[in-house]
């Protein structure tokens, strides 16, 4: 039971690690691979123990005096336990991957959105200055004598258009919002009661 304990520990201190990860996922994803093997080893080895002491349990064993027999019942209630809470960690540490995965997406997902809207805005002032760029001896604003200025001043407005309108769709600039964690009602019920 304190082995079992320890994985309990091990996965919360996991599904903090993987909400919480900046850098570095492989690390979380390494623990993440051993604390599975380690669930998978104790579950392999409580369900071939079981049949065993089912067996013991049960009186099959002439060998085995009949006043120990309850204890063995109580060993194998206990390895059932076990063996139960490590079928249960083994979801667990399998939605630990899904949840890692998610938030290594997410991450991505943020990245492709910044190169979108740099690449968004610098698109048009691109575009401008490659017209421009060309040196055509038929371009009326290229014998103005502020072309220059109005052509700096166009690209410095296209980008504070830009900036503003994906401010505006929440692409850009925005905050985190810390979420507080919400006390379901039957948690307030289950507080009074105790009380």
């Amino acid at each position: 039971m304190p082995i079992v304990d320890d994985f309990d520990r091990e996965i919360t201190s996991l599904e903090e690690r993987v909400i919480g990860m900046r850098r570095n996922t492989n690390a979380v994803l390494g623990d993440i691979m051993d604390l599975r093997r380690s669930v998978a080893r104790l579950k392999r080895i409580s369900s071939r123990q079981l049949e065993v002491l089912y067996r013991m349990s049960h009186g099959e064993f002439p060998v085995i005096p009949s006043p120990v027999i309850p204890f063995f019942r109580d060993v194998h209630d206990h390895l059932t336990r076990i063996s139960d809470l490590a079928e249960g960690y083994r979801d667990l540490v399998g939605s630990l991957f899904d949840i890692h995965f998610a938030v290594v997406g997410n991450k991505t997902n943020e990245v492709m959105k910044t190169l979108a809207v740099l690449s968004a805005i610098l698109l048009p002032l691109t575009l401008i200055a490659g017209i421009y760029g060309m040196n055509f001896d038929n371009m009326p604003e290229l014998k103005s004598a502020n072309g220059y200025y109005y052509t700096l001043a166009a690209m410095g407005l296209i980008t504070i258009i830009l900036l503003v309108y994906f401010w505006r769709r929440g692409w850009i600039f925005q905050r985190e919002e810390k979420i507080e964690p919400k006390i379901s009602p039957i948690a307030e019920d289950s507080d009074h009661e105790e009380m």
